[in-house]
């Protein structure tokens, strides 16, 4: 069974930053992030790690351990968001106690995913793929974004419906800031391998696809496990989204997953936007996304409201989701069940 926290408005948000924390020149947007959250009726506790960066993390792997463990198991924490991603995530898990977890949200995505994923499969606890701190600084949130508070509220038993962006921010704009943080410019269009409506359901597991691959063959990535122990066997319902990957990267990374098992129970697959490199000699990515389904055998949806290119929707690894897709818009479903 699938554990659910429950976010309480006006619970004590932690922000810990356990892959990289933010250099001195960027600590104002922290500060504007937490600000914002205290306007919207929420405590904040930011650790130590959150204010520095040196050799691609904000500390050495047993200090930002030791950090997060500790929000982990403080009652008055009710939320943990990092700051942002990052790159060396990977190196705290061998330092954490899982079966110490205490049911409360991790929010986040890029390098967080990792931890995120890692959660779910290790413990049944379901966790939260969407926005990171940073982009909760804004005046105003997009449509979009402003859902994580709505999903994150959710009881068991409840369920919550999601749709598609009316627009995508295509890139950064710095020297012209946003009061929404982001700069939506370019219309929105989710797409499929196969003509027509899709419409997938299973239980939602994924993050980016550069840092969850890491999980394979190690113990924190146990996946037909995880369907046995906790969902009964049910199908998995992927989500994924490459950050940097070249294509043929990305799909050698999508084979190395198939040949671990990751797929066996698939129902179908959803594919984030993304900025990398969309060719390498002529192969594309929606040909991988194509051959995939081929291989499969089962649905793909493409450049959904996931990952690097925002806004994104809030998904939960562990629920049970019913995904549509049809003439460029879609809706995600999830039942907190």
């Amino acid at each position: 069974m699938i554990q659910y926290p429950v976010l309480i408005k006006g619970t004590t948000i932690g922000v810990t930053a356990p892959s990289s924390g933010v250099r001195e020149e960027h600590h104002d947007m922290v500060k504007q992030a937490c600000e914002r959250l205290r306007k919207e009726g929420y405590d904040t506790i930011v650790g130590p790690t959150v204010w520095t960066q040196d050799k691609a993390r904000s500390s050495p792997a047993h200090r930002r351990a030791a950090e997060w463990e500790n929000m982990m198991n403080d009652p008055k924490i009710g939320l943990i968001i990092p700051p942002w991603g990052g790159e060396l995530l990977i190196e705290i898990l061998e330092h954490l106690d899982f079966d110490r977890a205490q049911p409360k949200w991790i929010l986040g995505y890029s390098d967080i995913s990792l931890l995120l994923l890692a959660m779910t499969l290790r413990t049944g606890i379901a966790t939260a793929h969407g926005t990171n701190l940073i982009d909760l600084r804004g005046e105003h949130s997009d449509e979009t974004t402003a859902m994580w508070q709505t999903v994150l509220s959710a009881q068991r038993g409840q369920s919550v419906l999601q749709r598609s962006s009316s627009k995508f921010q295509k890139q950064w704009r710095h020297t012209s800031p946003s009061s929404y943080v982001f700069h939506l410019t370019e219309p929105t269009c989710w797409k499929s391998v196969s003509p027509g409506p899709v419409r997938l359901t299973g239980r939602l597991l994924g993050g980016c696809i550069d840092v969850i691959r890491h999980l394979i063959g190690t113990p924190y990535g146990d996946v037909a496990g995880f369907q046995d122990r906790h969902i009964q066997g049910e199908p998995i319902l992927w989500y994924l989204e490459n950050c940097e990957l070249s294509v043929p990267d990305l799909r050698r990374s999508l084979v190395h997953m198939k040949l671990a098992g990751w797929f066996d129970r698939c129902c179908g697959i959803v594919f984030g936007r993304s900025s990398a490199p969309s060719e390498t000699d002529g192969y594309t990515m929606r040909d991988v996304y194509a051959e995939l389904s081929e291989e499969l055998g089962v649905p793909v949806v493409y450049d959904i409201d996931c990952g690097h290119v925002p806004p994104q929707i809030t998904l939960i690894n562990g629920a049970y989701a019913e995904i549509t897709a049809e003439n460029g818009s879609g809706t995600v479903l999830q039942h907190f069940v």
